[in-house]
């Protein structure tokens, strides 16, 4: 019997997949890897009985990056990057996916890939590829092993259509990643390490912590910077209008005319006209054209006008939109929501997801409708070759869908569906054509005759909110009202995510599923804001990058760039071109454009010092050079830093967090005035020098490490005369005594990426680390001195030196906010003589123990 390896792109998706081809009798085993089940099942493959695993993968298995010292922004000089080694390596570490997938692989003798069924899906298949091939039990499979499956939705009908008609992964799609994902690596890495070291070195008060560049970002930053200008050059002009009122007869209400000159911008002529009609007491009725139109159902719904719609309509941003579409699409409730295509397929079952329908509280009797008189052909749209429209594949309710953002997407995706099924919407047009000495007025009203799809997306029906009377030709009217108005030009507003989403289509910039991740990083970088109405509005920061763009190299920030490459590396996925000729050919053009920016960039420059404060006039003084006894100020816009004028040095500090200085005290390495950060009163606080914290003093010690990371032995803040035990949460941090909590002491984790926090005594004087390990445990004890009048030891002793874990009287004592109980703890022991402290042999913390003792902020 042949094992059967199935991979999908995300674990949601596998047990779907698993429960539909197992008809609800799989079993389900956790794997090596914490984030992926697999689910196993006997069955049959290609007429001979098999064992089937189907697991899954969390997106891309790996990613490109530069390899070893070119990831050092003060080692490499950005032009380098161009041509520096790259190599694969584990898009996310933590999840084990690839030796999980090894694992699986190493019993199976046929791997089937579910990825999705578009460009990045096609590249994850030959990741997946590289990995499992050479494990494979291969000797004894003379045929195919490798097989692709090509599905659009998640139904017991489309799985078991793509497993009976498995085809083959596209290799020239994955190259056409591969080959995008380098360029966007290279171009944009050698823009942003340039730029950000440029500026950020100059000013203090640009606000975002990387001032980046990307092939599609900057383009789709200059459509918002290229309206904002014209808002700003705009110069309004006067003009005058006739405000004509008449009544058809004494009992019907009065009504507007618009007067066929529209509007003038000359006072005097307009005066002119506003005369002659005011010598007139009547308006007759000249003419009277009524007309049927038609208001065309919508086309099949796309990922691009549904991410216009989302925004323009339901207030929900691009990026929070695709990530609500790609749940409701692993959930089995829509179709795969990345498409270009707005044309159903020849052989689409209408009627079979109509019924699926037919049960909806607010749609079901409008889907019965359909059902019984017959539902229209839907309009013929454009078939681009990859995936059928967005559709609902399932009827659901607001309580199955639970998000509300969720919810009312997939209502929308329901109504459009139903909508292009629907009958054109039928109205009359109606115009009355009224003359007034010689000049001409008319009005204008719709009247619906035929609801049609409007009936169920009623924001699109017909505007009939001005009645127009019945009259005659000939008929004479009162004239009301005539007066002159006087008003003014009016600039463009800033465009809407739904105008950006139009132009960045109509310009090839970013493909479906890239559109909202542009949008979503202009943002994230600080370049534009989102104001009423989800308009884009540029900030000075993203105004000025296009601006100096522009006047050093316009292509750097217009679309016509990015569009040519994208055109070439469809080249590739088409088979017309070599991955490595449209590699190179595309490096080239950007690292010779990228040496001229840098040439050129003070043309750039010029245009920041008229907008940006210098370094030297920014923030407030706040502690001591170690070099030059100055006081340093320090700067809280993004990035936070200290910067002294005397040696025009800069230091970096921790995002997010509260600066001061603690006691005036130094560092012994560099005579630096010592901070401490804080992230909150219920989160972590800690030491940190400056410039150990940009320049660590040993191997062991990160950049960006306090002095809780430090092993200075003689240091009385450092990691080594503080540290009690490793991190009851993580497997890298460390538990570190904080000094700077008394009196509420704590115990803080000094890896920054985990929030673990044990609070402990309160009523503590005085606490130190002792240098005696615990025996059971192997965790440094604590020399505690408490208060005498609020001791809780007996006798009123206030000294007591223990375990925080074993110790009864010490456990006891201590305080938790939230406890996490399943945790992994590594033993922790002293090296050598001396006071350093590093994880090692001892004996582990009873479970019992870390359940009570772990306290952890998320």
């Amino acid at each position: 019997m042949k094992t059967v390896l199935m991979v999908a792109e995300k674990p949601s998706l596998a047990a779907s997949i698993a429960k539909i081809l197992s008809r609800n009798s799989c079993n389900t085993r956790k794997g090596l890897s914490s984030a992926c089940s697999v689910h196993e099942y006997p069955g049959d493959f290609q007429g001979q009985s098999a064992h089937f695993k189907v697991t899954s993968v969390c997106g891309h298995v790996m990613c490109i990056d530069f390899e070893g010292k070119y990831n050092n922004w003060e080692k490499v000089d950005p032009s380098e990057l161009f041509h520096a080694p790259t190599f694969k390596k584990e898009a996310n570490p933590k999840l084990n996916i690839p030796k999980f997938l090894e694992k699986e692989a190493k019993d199976s003798d046929i791997v089937v890939l579910w990825l999705d069924c578009d460009k990045e899906g096609e590249n994850i298949c030959f990741e997946v590829l590289d990995i499992v091939m050479p494990v494979m039990k291969r000797q004894n499979n003379k045929g195919r092993v490798v097989y692709r499956a090509q599905f659009s939705s998640i139904t017991d009908k489309d799985i078991h259509a793509a497993m009976n008609s498995l085809g083959e992964p596209n290799e020239n799609e994955s190259l056409c990643v591969e080959a995008r994902q380098e360029l966007d690596l290279r171009v944009g890495c050698a823009f942003t390490r340039f730029q950000t070291k440029y500026f950020q070195g100059k000013y203090g008060n640009l606000d975002s912590s990387l001032i980046s560049y990307g092939p599609c970002q900057t383009p789709t930053l200059g459509f918002c910077v290229e309206r904002h200008d014209k808002i700003q050059s705009f110069k309004p002009e006067t003009y005058w209008q006739l405000d004509v009122e008449v009544k058809g007869s004494n009992d019907e209400p009065t009504f507007n005319l618009n007067w066929s000159r529209v509007r003038l911008f000359d006072q005097q002529v307009a005066i002119h006209y506003l005369n002659k009609v005011k010598d007139n007491k009547l308006a007759i009725v000249q003419s009277i054209k009524t007309k049927e139109k038609v208001k065309q159902r919508p086309q099949a719904l796309n990922t691009v006008e549904m991410l216009r719609v989302a925004s323009s309509s339901l207030n929900i941003g691009p990026q929070q939109t695709m990530q609500a579409a790609e749940s409701l699409y692993t959930r089995g409730y829509i179709s795969y929501p990345r498409t270009e295509t707005t044309h159903y397929p020849e052989n689409f079952e209408f009627r079979s997801s109509l019924n699926q329908l037919a049960s909806g509280n607010l749609w079901g009797s409008y889907v019965k409708k359909l059902i019984d008189i017959g539902y229209s052909k839907p309009r013929k749209g454009t078939d681009v070759g990859d995936h059928p429209p967005i559709t609902p594949m399932r009827n659901a309710t607001e309580q199955e869908i639970g998000s509300f953002d969720n919810w009312r997407l997939y209502e929308y995706i329901v109504r459009h569906f139903l909508a292009t099924l629907s009958p054109d919407c039928k109205y009359l047009h109606k115009e009355i054509v009224f003359l007034i000495g010689e000049e001409k007025f008319s009005c204008t009203g719709n009247s619906p005759l035929e609801p049609g799809f409007t009936e169920i997306m009623p924001w699109m029906s017909i505007d009939d909110s001005q009645t127009l009377p019945n009259l005659q030709e000939g008929k004479k009217c009162a004239i009301e009202k005539v007066a002159l108005v006087e008003r003014k030009t009016g600039p463009p507003d800033y465009l809407t995510e739904s105008e950006l989403i139009t132009l960045m289509e109509k310009h090839g910039i970013g493909t479906d599923a890239s559109i909202s991740t542009h949008i979503n990083n202009i943002g994230q970088r600080n370049y534009v804001t989102v104001v009423s109405g989800r308009r884009l509005q540029p900030t000075n920061l993203g105004i000025m990058l296009v601006h100096g763009y522009k006047k050093i190299d316009a292509d750097l920030a217009l679309p016509t760039m990015r569009s040519a490459v994208e055109k070439q590396l469809n080249l590739i996925a088409l088979g017309k071109a070599e991955h490595k000729d449209v590699t190179k050919h595309a490096v080239t053009i950007f690292q010779q454009k990228f040496l001229f920016f840098v040439q050129n960039v003070l043309s750039m420059d010029r245009l920041f010092e008229v907008t940006f404060t210098p370094l030297s006039q920014s923030g407030k003084p706040l502690s001591r050079c170690g070099k030059c006894r100055r006081y340093m100020k320090h700067i809280t816009a993004a990035p936070p830093r200290l910067y002294c004028s005397t040696c025009d040095d800069t230091y970096d500090l921790p995002a997010k967090t509260n600066v001061k200085m603690y006691k005036e005290l130094k560092c012994p390495l560099d005579d630096f005035e010592l901070l401490v950060c804080s992230t909150g009163s219920q989160g972590k606080s800690y030491l940190l020098c400056p410039y150990c914290y940009n320049h660590p003093p040993f191997r062991d010690m990160r950049k960006g490490s306090g002095c809780n990371s430090c092993t200075h032995p003689g240091c009385i803040h450092s990691r080594s005369t503080l540290g009690v035990s490793p991190c009851i949460s993580c497997e890298n941090g460390i538990l570190v005594l904080d000094p700077t909590s008394a009196p509420k002491w704590k115990l803080a984790c000094n890896d920054n990426r985990c929030s673990t926090v044990v609070t402990l005594f309160q009523d503590a004087h005085r606490i130190s680390v002792s240098e005696d390990a615990c025996e059971k445990c192997a965790a440094y004890e604590l020399i505690v001195d408490f208060h005498k009048e609020k001791t809780p030891l007996e006798k009123n002793e206030t000294k007591h030196t223990g375990c925080v874990f074993c110790d009864p009287i010490f456990s006891g004592l201590i305080k938790l906010k939230q406890a996490r109980l399943t945790v992994k703890r590594k033993p922790f022991s002293t090296r050598g003589r001396g006071r350093g402290r590093s994880r090692g042999r001892g004996k582990r913390v009873p479970k019992d123990k870390m359940s009570q003792l772990a306290a952890y902020f998320v």
